[in-house]
């Protein structure tokens, strides 16, 4: 076990380990040897200052994402599940492969997998986009469910550990006993039980009507905000003008080394200011459907509030109303936008295939983009404007400077019918691992019916279904203590306690 750094915060003693993966564990067992590339899994073991020399039973988190790294704690109340767990037990906060400080993935990662092949001729361009596609597939969730169990019988002797999984943790969670049920005393999930059998355009099915009904409700609780929206919506350009007039740029205009990625960069976005279409600060513009992004946060606490408060910053002239004429938008809002509606690199790229399980029947295809085309509801045009939620769609991959080198791979893996298998329904249905559910009744995210439904075909499974809060409830004091008495009420821990 490689332990790298040992220090307290306060209230909480940490350290901060990391062991060997592989890269792609076809061929290869948790716990075992292996050969072949190996990248870095970080992890950090967390205890309060009182309990560091004690004998606790162990607890990993599965963090939500997909793309989410472990929490950086502040103090046992930063994230309010952890003052309760820490009383417990000895957590273990894993860095999901590709996130933090476990071989993180970004923009650098996807431009030198592209260099490798730019001497391929031709072919080069494709060959690349494949070998892209192929290295995020090992990034899903049947890779890092076994990166876990290895750590668990290699840097743990083996001990049957407890987990806790929150939004795509709780997926993860159903890999697990999908997988590695032998490996797992018992099993919290919040907000995160996924449909199966999986179909990311059943989700979105789902997931769409609810953002049209946040959208009405925000504009309730903030009616002056429905009016700031539309001017601003009415002042942006679409995400088909930007692409449309950068698709006219010529070559003077796109710099003088057309084959310079940077260079080209740099000739789009001066064009787009020349044009007077409004750039964030680096160099993205915002453009209506950008702008509905800005509902992605509307299944946590406080995100209207939130929301409210960026918009409040729009306008420069006078006093920030609405103006009569159109609006100069103001630097501060621009960057607010920014911050608000980018994300880690792998969340958008990885999002849809969370739900490819196995072989699939046909292509998933921008599952997201194809509802939407069928609600015209949610179109630039319409007023009130409505927001989209937590969806991804192509424009992203061609207009924010994050994802665009994404693009070649997402055009691959939108056509790949071939993952790893995530759920095992037989093994679900004979499960024996004690599961705890919080299932949020009105949760944005992961549709409270398609949970439930899951949850009567998982054996041992339990629920407990609340409208107090929203998908972030374990980020405060009450969910997890809530699931913890539930599960030692029951008997659930009697190994343990």
């Amino acid at each position: 076990m490689t332990l790298l750094d040992e220090y307290y915060v306060p209230g909480l003693h940490i350290e901060d380990r990391s062991i060997d993966v592989p890269l792609d564990w076809t061929g290869h067992e948790p716990g075992r040897g292996f050969d072949g590339e190996s990248i870095k899994l970080f992890y950090r073991v967390v205890t309060t200052p009182e309990h560091v020399h004690d004998d606790l039973p162990l607890l990993v988190f599965l963090q939500g994402g997909p793309g989410g790294a472990g929490p950086r704690l502040l103090s046992p109340q930063s994230d309010g599940w952890i003052e309760e767990a820490t009383k417990h037990f000895r957590v273990v906060l894993p860095d999901q492969r590709g996130t933090g400080r476990s071989n993180r993935i970004d923009t650098h990662t996807m431009a030198r997998i592209a260099a490798a092949h730019a001497d391929a001729g031709s072919d080069g361009a494709a060959k690349a986009a494949q070998a892209q596609a192929d290295y995020l597939k090992r990034f899903l969730a049947d890779s890092i469910v076994r990166d876990f169990e290895h750590l668990r019988r290699t840097e743990f002797g083996g001990r049957k550990w407890v987990t806790m999984g929150q939004s795509y943790g709780g997926f993860l969670t159903l890999t697990y006993l999908s997988l590695f049920p032998e490996g797992v005393n018992a099993s919290f999930t919040t907000g995160g039980i996924p449909h199966v059998p999986a179909d990311a355009t059943e989700v979105y099915e789902h997931t769409f009507p609810r953002m049209a009904v946040k959208t009405k409700r925000f504009y309730e609780r903030y009616p002056q905000d429905a009016a700031r929206v539309a001017a601003l919506a009415d002042a942006l350009p679409t995400a088909a003008e930007v692409n449309e007039f950068v698709g006219t740029l010529t070559g003077s205009v796109l710099g003088s080394l057309e084959s310079d990625a940077l260079g080209r960069r740099l000739g789009v976005i001066a064009g787009m200011a020349a044009h007077g279409f409004p750039l964030m600060p680096n160099g993205d513009p915002l453009t209506v459907e950008r702008l509905q992004c800005l509902g992605s946060d509307f299944g946590m606490k406080p995100s209207f509030e939130r929301v409210h408060w960026i918009l409040d910053d729009a306008f420069l002239e006078g006093d920030g109303s609405v103006p009569s004429d159109a609006p100069s938008l103001s630097d501060e809002f621009l960057a607010k936008v920014m911050n608000a509606t980018s994300s880690r690199p792998l969340y958008w790229p990885l999002q849809e295939f969370i739900y490819a399980n196995g072989e699939l029947d046909e292509p998933i295809r921008w599952a997201a983009q194809r509802v939407r085309d069928t609600r015209p509801e949610f179109g630039a045009g319409k007023r009130p404007l409505n927001f989209t939620g937590e969806a991804m769609f192509p424009w992203m991959f061609e207009q924010e400077s994050a994802l665009r080198p994404f693009r070649a791979a997402m055009d691959v893996l939108m056509e790949d019918t071939r993952f790893g298998v995530i759920y095992d329904e037989e093994r679900l249905a004979s499960n024996e691992v004690p599961l705890q559910a919080g299932v949020y009744f009105d949760d944005m995210y992961v549709d409270s019916g398609l949970q439930l439904d899951t949850l009567s075909r998982v054996g041992n499974s339990h629920y407990w279904v609340t409208n107090e809060f929203e998908h972030d409830g374990l980020h405060g004091p009450i969910v997890f203590r809530h699931l913890w008495e539930e599960a030692l009420n029951r008997g659930d821990l009697e190994t343990l306690f």
